[in-house]
């Protein structure tokens, strides 16, 4: 094989692991490489559907996309998606294979599923000539290292390189770096080529000394340190949910547009809202458990999750039923997505499990709508039109399920001239299994006019992802050894043993 790899593991989770490797894709890209990404496990909520059918996590699809690269199931091979405290989804090469415990899925299925994971790296290895792997979680997670497919286990496997990273933000970097030498195997330890010192404040310089430490104690030599870089905080998220509306203030207090969206435990594909996010005119805030949804909002967005029946019972224990129906009697906007879309219908039917536990309960009866899950899911990329203000529309579908009633004889966009989704006699309920609607800039635009004409701005949210990703290529040129970097990468050998 002649392509190269090199992978990323963190000294922790979310050290900034997915924003380093879309950064590098980028500049991989700009110097002329093709590149992949590739992220052997991934555990998320937040996926994204790919043109040939399947899902992946939406760290990968951004990545795919710094490297002007379509979605494609063989960057994330196996994705775990978290339906309990204690279970996840299964998805491999992006079908959903079954609903594992996690002792399961650690004891039993996990290292079958290396075969899975090295087909897609060959598969890669075949048509690229540089792949950069993400790990997942720490390094030094030595507890989970036995039959490990995400971090060490996959480097042992395919003798891949290994850059280390360690967020100086959170404090004890010089430790976790060092530390995460000292616990793992020898052997691991080997792997790893160099290291990266991520979300640095102030003048670099002055961790100087401390990386001298850090080469002596550990052996490896420093590829930079990077700085905090606002790019990077205008990139959608993938397991992190940034911001929490103000409990404080009143519409009349900014001049903006509020819109609240309920944190749900399992929610789901949140980076639907980061185009509002982007918005200058518009305030948009998660609720987080614990806080009433506050008054003196303009509208509630009840995200995607993916398991409705646990957040509709979570809902009810937060109180936020009764702020959601509080609001709507009182003339307010409210938009489901998805999950959300189900929870804001009359019942929700799950003989089988799919989505959590079996049975039925009665939802939130905002649209006079009906939800039956299946066990077979919908994954695909649409094309279509605003039901109403005839806007082109470009999204996506991940969902279980089904939904009927009299309010879906009032779509809200169209898809192929087929209906889809629903809205209530009042126009301001409206429902929708299509995430990124509101990367659609016209219809984004269109719909914050409907509750402000002069909410809408210019925002062209493609061209902002596309700005924020060379802005966060040239930052990581500015701040790492990019030539030493590179270097570090090898042709992979895989190996038999683990």
């Amino acid at each position: 094989m002649a392509a190269k790899v090199l992978m990323f593991q963190g000294t922790g989770s979310d050290v900034g692991k997915s924003t380093l490797v879309a950064g590098l894709c980028r500049i991989a890209t700009q110097r002329g490489l093709k590149v992949a990404p590739f992220k052997p496990q991934n555990m998320s909520n937040n996926a994204a559907a790919c043109v040939a059918g399947g899902e992946i996590g939406r760290a990968q699809a951004l990545q795919a996309r710094a490297a002007n690269l379509e979605p494609c199931v063989h960057f994330n091979p196996v994705l775990l998606k978290p339906q309990s405290d204690s279970t996840a989804q299964v998805v491999v090469h992006g079908k959903a294979l079954t609903t594992l415990s996690a002792s399961d899925y650690m004891n039993d299925k996990r290292a079958s599923l290396m075969g899975a994971v090295v087909d897609s790296f060959q598969h890669l290895c075949e048509n690229y000539d540089l792949i950069l792997v993400e790990g997942a979680g720490s390094a030094s997670e030595i507890n989970l290292r036995e039959r490990d497919i995400a971090n060490m286990g996959f480097a042992r496997k395919v003798n891949a390189p290994v850059c280390l990273i360690g967020d100086i933000d959170r404090g004890g970097v010089i430790a976790s770096v060092v530390g995460t030498k000292n616990v793992i195997a020898t052997e691991d330890a080997s792997l790893i080529s160099s290291f990266i010192i991520n979300r640095f404040r102030g003048d670099p310089r002055l961790f100087d000394d401390g990386i001298v430490a850090i080469e002596q104690l550990s052996g490896w030599p420093c590829r930079g340190v990077v700085p905090w870089l606002p790019a990077a905080l205008k990139l959608p998220q993938e397991d992190s949910v940034l911001l929490k509306i103000d409990q404080d203030k009143s519409t009349g207090s900014t001049g903006k547009i509020r819109i609240a969206v309920p944190m749900l435990s399992r929610i789901a594909n949140f980076d639907d809202m980061d185009p509002l996010r982007l918005e200058p005119n518009v305030e948009l805030g998660f609720v987080p458990p614990g806080h009433v949804i506050p008054q003196g909002i303009d509208a509630i967005i009840v995200p995607g999750s993916k398991s409705v029946m646990a957040d509709l019972a979570f809902m009810r224990k937060q109180g936020w039923d009764h702020d959601i129906l509080a609001f709507a009697r009182n003339g307010g906007r409210v938009l489901g997505v998805c999950g959300g879309y189900q929870l804001l219908g009359q019942t929700i039917h799950d003989p089988e499990g799919v989505d959590g536990q079996p049975g039925s309960a009665t939802a939130l009866g905002l649209l006079n709508i009906s939800t039956e899950m299946l066990p077979e899911k919908q994954t695909r990329l649409t094309q279509g039109r605003c039901a109403r203000s005839n806007h082109a529309i470009s999204a996506y579908e991940i969902h279980a399920g089904t939904t009927s009633g009299p309010d879906t004889q009032r779509p809200m966009t169209l898809l192929d001239g087929h209906p889809e989704g629903a809205i209530d006699e009042t126009g301001k309920i409206e429902g929708t299994y299509l995430h990124g609607l509101f990367s659609n800039d016209e219809f984004r635009a269109w719909w914050l006019s409907t509750i402000s004409q002069s909410a809408a701005s210019n925002l062209n949210f493609e061209k902002t992802i596309e700005t924020e990703l060379n802005r966060l290529a040239a930052g990581l040129q500015d701040n790492l050894d990019i030539d030493a970097l590179f270097s570090d990468a090898k042709e992979p050998n895989i190996v038999s043993k683990p």
